[in-house]
């Protein structure tokens, strides 16, 4: 799945009040420390890993647990 068709995907699930969570996805995409999971995730699934994100504040912790959802095979 192409990066932006995930982030649109992302961008349903983070309310307009945590757009420093949702800039901080962007950002880490971007720099290449999130990586698109390698098999499609499902909505239920990415909501949950999404929502687990939004529980913290963002930080590299927080980017590195979401980047294990989204791929688990990542060194992060």
């Amino acid at each position: 799945m192409p990066i932006s068709a995930l982030l649109a995907r992302i961008r349903r699930l983070v309310p307009k009040s945590d757009d420093q969570h949702y800039e901080e996805i962007v950002r880490n995409f971007g720099v290449g420390t999130l990586r698109p999971p390698p098999t499609p995730m499902s909505d239920r699934e990415l909501a949950q890993a999404i929502a687990e994100f939004l529980r913290e504040q963002p930080s590299s912790e927080s980017v590195a647990a979401l980047g294990r959802k989204l791929d688990p095979s990542s060194p992060l």
